[in-house]
């Protein structure tokens, strides 16, 4: 039964009734979306009635939308493939081009698919999420479309030279699934196939065989996994001589994952001996190149961390290093080109670019070493092992991005576009500082800020981290955070905790299960550091994280209240006492920890920010945000915890996209309101009280 709570609202007291959590929990139901819709209004009357809500509105759509954004390539067919969205395409445009035409200041785009018109026509919003094409001429591909940015989505085959779906070709309807091009005619696909199909993750785990013409109730499964699993997928991958080799990936976890080679010409499965837990894997002169996230013996001892080539022709061969980091190096972006493997290496988050290629038939491997701008980071945008070129994004947090060309076989590497600044960065530095963590450990962390700034206490800072899923938090060129927060005077700081990948496999191991209470210590350590350093005191300190980082918020809003202003909790996991049952929540129990387990239950009982909310507690006015949409962590989460706020007399505000699936946000409108909306409130919180005060 609802019950009767009251929260505050511009200091008066609103009374609200707040639905049972089975109610909140009826996704599109209509008593909880009525709930929804009356705390958007709550939080809409309170932030978008600030007359600074319309530039920020205006400004973060000008930059989301600025036609001198990178137009990020996608190798395929000798080409390369962009999806472009503007102010024209709010839905966007999947394009093409040569690679001589796109080196031009203006490349001659060929558009294949214009998804606003595709949209109008079938009357559904549908969302780009990626193609996959046929190698090697990608004559044909598998574009995947989603409804309103759902995880879930539908696969339709494409002919690129007539720029049109093909009649009676391939076309899987909505679900969660997996698929990948066998040849021509032949698809491997993992999808809902009807009961007893999909894993308690609510991925599949059977692995069918679809040839050409056949409905997908007649398509030969060739291998299934377990309900247990996380999900069971196939993928093909090709070597530089054109070589193929089709695997199925069986995830017994989110970390852990078994191959298995299927053989087209007989149909059998040969299961090879991989270590489990693989952070990349690719195909070079035959051999699989894998990055190691565990220590591995065979043959000889490989450190975690390590990228290794292993012949899956030869059982029993002893494997080939590639490369060992130190203990200050990590790998996050590996890829192949036809002259070799490129990987790019931080060393103390500053990053580099290496090839390697091998040296002879003693099976080693030789390294060429590429310095790029300290304070960036960059990232494999696209490589091919069909082309010796391949193309990085280069930028920092005041560094417009830039796309530079690394041609592996002439070892060469240029820029060859450049993002106009999209924020006025003069007079604004990136400084990189370490704080001591709760036992002892450095954790560092940057801070973007006025060359001229004050040590007085009273800087407006806005402070983020993920921590988590061994993804690292690295320097990104930010332009409505530039337009809305750093050309106004705010200082932003990233935080590079334990649980992401900073430092390899073991800086995300320190952060996993109950070690994730390191994270939440290292992030704390960061916000004392930033008082203890005069740059701001806690009523000026303000924090901001998404998705797992959503839960890093929560759990600092719980933990550590006193230590901040403003917090912004975004599509986040909150109830991690029941996060296993929880739309996708089952997948992530290998990083969270599982209930079941009495160990692992007491560290999530003590840390689920839902259950921690406590009555006689002064916490700060969080912003709460997330998707009907979403279907990978769900509205349920900020619903719940929103509620919890309520019942117990805690303010908030709330605001619940219904559309935009785990990204909050599918087109520049939606972002531009949803980042609008945060603008205001960080500035109401964070800002406001020195202007009162100057006053």
């Amino acid at each position: 039964m609802p019950v009767a709570a009251r929260a505050a609202a511009d200091g008066a007291s609103t009374h609200l009734v707040v639905p049972s959590r089975t109610v909140l929990e009826q996704v599109e139901g209509k008593e909880a979306l009525d709930w929804v819709r009356a705390q958007n209004s709550r939080s809409m009357e309170r932030l978008q009635s600030d007359k600074r809500y319309q530039k920020f509105h205006d400004d973060v759509l000008a930059v989301e939308q600025a036609p001198g954004r990178l137009p990020l390539p996608d190798q395929a067919g000798g080409r390369l493939w962009n999806f472009w969205q503007d102010a024209a395409h709010p839905k966007g445009l999947w394009r093409v081009t040569s690679e001589e035409s796109f080196a031009q200041t203006t490349p001659d785009w060929k558009t294949a698919i214009d998804l606003d018109a595709l949209a109008r026509e079938e009357k559904r919003d549908w969302v780009f999420q990626g193609a996959d094409c046929l190698e090697p001429d990608a004559r044909r591909c598998l574009v995947v479309l989603s409804l309103s940015g759902e995880d879930a989505a539908s696969y339709r085959e494409f002919d690129t030279t007539t720029n049109s779906f093909v009649s009676g070709g391939f076309d899987l309807p909505r679900s969660k699934q997996r698929v990948a091009w066998l040849d021509q005619d032949s698809l491997l696909v993992a999808r809902d196939w009807g009961a007893g199909s999909m894993t308690r993750s609510g991925y599949p785990f059977s692995v069918r065989l679809l040839k050409r013409g056949q409905p997908l109730s007649e398509a030969k499964e060739i291998y299934r996994g377990a309900e247990g699993d996380m999900i069971v997928e196939p993928q093909v991958l090709h070597d530089e001589t054109g070589h193929q080799i089709a695997l199925i990936q069986r995830n017994l976890d989110f970390f852990r994952s078994e191959y298995r080679v299927y053989d087209p010409a007989t149909g059998a499965l040969r299961q090879i001996a991989l270590p489990q837990k693989i952070g990349y894997l690719g195909f070079y002169a035959g051999k699989l190149v894998l990055r190691l996230d565990e220590d591995w013996t065979a043959g000889g001892h490989f450190k975690r961390g390590s990228i290794i080539a292993v012949d899956p022709s030869a059982p029993g061969k002893t494997p080939t290093l590639v490369f060992t980091p130190k203990d200050t190096e990590t790998t996050t972006d590996i890829g192949v080109t036809s002259k070799g493997v490129i990987a790019v290496v931080y060393t103390d988050v500053q990053p580099s670019l290496r090839l390697y290629t091998p040296t002879g038939k003693d099976g080693s491997w030789h390294e060429a070493y590429f310095i790029l701008p300290r304070m960036s980071s960059a990232t494999l945008q696209s490589s091919s092992p069909s082309a010796s070129n391949a193309y990085l994004r280069v930028e920092g947090y005041i560094r417009p991005p830039e796309l530079v060309r690394f041609d592996a076989a002439k070892m060469v590497a240029h820029r060859v576009k450049s993002t106009p600044a999209l924020f006025d960065a003069k007079g604004l530095r990136t400084e990189q500082f370490w704080a001591k963590s709760s036992d002892g450990v450095n954790i560092p962390y940057f801070v973007t800020h006025r060359r001229d700034w004050k040590m007085n206490d009273r800087n407006p800072v806005l402070f983020t981290a993920y921590g988590g899923f061994d993804l690292s938090y690295l320097p990104t060129y930010y332009a409505d955070i530039g337009k809305t927060w750093l050309e106004r005077g705010g200082v932003y700081v990233v935080g590079n905790i334990r649980g992401g990948g900073e430092y390899g496999p073991a800086w995300h191991e320190a952060g996993m299960k109950s070690g994730r209470q390191h994270a939440y210590d290292d992030f704390a350590a960061i916000g004392r550091d930033l008082a203890e350093r005069h740059i701001a005191n806690k009523d000026h300190l303000g924090i901001r994280g998404r998705s797992n980082g959503g839960l890093l918020m929560g759990v600092e809003f719980t933990q550590h209240p006193e230590l901040w202003k403003a917090v912004i909790i975004g599509v986040p996991l909150l109830d991690m006492e029941n996060f296993e049952t929880m739309a996708a929540g089952a997948s992530w129990a290998a990083e969270y920890g599982h209930m079941a387990i009495p160990a692992e239950r007491s560290f999530l009982q003590k840390i689920s920010p839902l259950q921690n909310l406590k009555k006689d507690v002064a916490y700060p006015v969080p912003f709460i945000f997330t998707s009907t949409k979403d279907d990978r962590v769900g509205p349920v989460h900020a619903r719940l915890f929103a509620a919890r706020l309520a019942e117990l007399g805690k303010d908030f505000y709330y605001y619940e996209d219904t559309e935009g699936g785990h990204a909050g946000t599918v087109n520049a409108q939606e972002i531009a309101h949803e980042r609008a909306l945060e603008a205001v409130y960080l500035s109401q919180t964070l800002m406001d009280q020195d202007v009162q005060a100057a006053h």
